[in-house]
C-alpha cells in the first residue's frame, strides 16, 4: 500500500475536524487558566490522530464488508477505496485494530497522569468510534450520525484538550463542561454539517446500502434546510460565547467567514453532488474552524 492510498484510506483530508478542536481547546485552556501540560497534550494529540484514522479506516472497511453481503457490486469495485485499489481487507482490519490499541495505550498513560474524567471521556469516544461504523447497525447509518460526529469531535476533543491542561488547577464541573460546550458550538455544527452534506450527496448510494440516515427521514428539501440551520446555530453559539466572556472579543472576527460559508452552502444546496460540490462543505469546515483558531489565538495573546 502506497502512502497516498493509506492517507486516502484514513481520510487524512478530513482531519481538520479533529485538529482544529484540539487547538481550540488548548487555546481555551490558556485563555482561562494560563497553564499547559505539554507532555500530556502532545501524547493526546498523537492518540487522537491514531484513533481518528482508525475510525475512518474502519468505516471504509465495514462498508466494504457490508457490500460483500449485498448486491452493491458497483460500490465495492468503483467507489470503496479497498475495492478500487484492490487492498487486502484482512490487512486493513488488523491495521485498524493496531491503531485503536495504540491509541488506547497512549490514552491510558494520560489517564494515569490526569484522572478519571479523561477515562470517562475516552471510553465514550471509543464507544462512539467503534459504533460509528461497526456493529449490526452503525451510527453512520442512522439519523444520529450528525449529532455524534459533531458532539464527539467538535466538543469532546475540545473538552479533553482543556482537561489535560487544567486537571490540576480547575474542577471538572458542569460549569466547565457547559462553558466548553458553548465555546465549541461552531466547530460542532460545522463538523455535523460536513457529515450531513456527505449524506445528502450519498443519498442514493445510502438507500442501496440500506443506510437510514437523517436524509432518508427528512427528504432532500428539509435536509437542505437543516444544512443551512446548523451553520446559523454554530455562528449564534460563537456570538453567545463571546458575549458571556467565554471567548475573547477578537474571536468575533470569525464572522468574516459568513459570506464565504453562505456562498459555498448555496453552491452545494443547488447541486448536491459528491465530486462536484461536496468539497464546499469541507472548505466551510476548514475556513470557519481555522478562522476561529486564528482569531482566538490573537485574542488570547493580545488579551482582546
Amino acid at each position: 500500500m502506497s502512502l497516498s492510498v493509506f492517507l486516502e484510506l484514513v481520510e487524512i483530508k478530513a482531519k481538520t475536524a479533529s485538529v482544529f478542536p484540539f487547538l481550540l481547546g488548548t487555546l481555551y485552556a490558556w485563555y482561562h487558566y494560563h497553564t499547559l501540560h505539554i507532555p500530556e497534550l502532545l501524547v493526546f494529540f498523537v492518540a487522537m490522530l491514531l484513533f481518528n484514522m482508525s475510525v475512518d479506516a474502519n468505516d471504509n472497511y465495514q462498508d466494504y464488508r457490508r457490500s460483500e453481503r449485498t448486491e452493491a457490486l458497483h460500490f465495492r469495485e468503483k467507489t470503496n477505496i479497498i475495492g478500487v485499489h484492490h487492498l487486502n481487507p484482512s490487512m486493513i482490519g488488523w491495521m485498524v485494530v493496531a491503531m485503536m490499541v495504540s491509541s488506547a495505550v497512549l490514552g491510558l498513560w494520560i489517564v494515569s497522569r490526569t484522572g478519571w474524567p479523561l477515562l470517562v471521556m475516552g471510553l465514550f469516544s471509543f464507544a462512539v468510534g467503534y459504533g460509528y461504523a461497526g456493529g449490526p447497525r452503525p451510527i453512520s447509518a442512522t439519523p444520529y450520525g450528525e449529532f455524534f460526529s459533531g458532539f464527539t469531535m467538535g466538543f469532546v476533543i475540545f473538552l479533553i484538550a482543556v482537561y489535560v491542561n487544567v486537571f490540576n488547577v480547575a474542577d471538572f464541573s458542569w460549569s466547565l463542561i457547559l462553558s466548553v460546550y458553548l465555546a465549541s458550538g461552531l466547530a460542532q455544527c460545522a463538523i455535523s454539517d460536513l457529515l450531513l452534506a456527505n449524506n445528502i450527496a450519498d443519498r442514493e448510494e445510502d438507500e442501496t446500502l440500506k443506510r437510514r440516515t437523517i436524509v432518508h427521514y427528512l427528504g432532500l428539501e428539509r435536509s437542505i434546510i437543516f444544512f443551512y440551520s446548523l451553520y446559523i446555530v454554530g455562528f449564534l453559539m460563537l456570538i453567545a460565547a463571546v458575549l458571556l466572556g467565554l471567548l475573547p472579543k477578537l474571536t468575533l472576527l470569525t464572522l468574516i467567514t459568513v459570506p464565504f460559508v453562505i456562498k459555498n452552502a448555496r453552491g452545494f444546496a443547488a447541486n448536491p453532488v459528491k465530486k462536484l460540490t461536496f468539497p464546499n462543505a469541507i472548505k466551510n469546515l476548514f475556513v470557519t474552524t481555522l478562522a476561529q483558531v486564528v482569531f482566538l489565538a490573537l485574542g488570547v495573546f493580545l488579551n482582546i
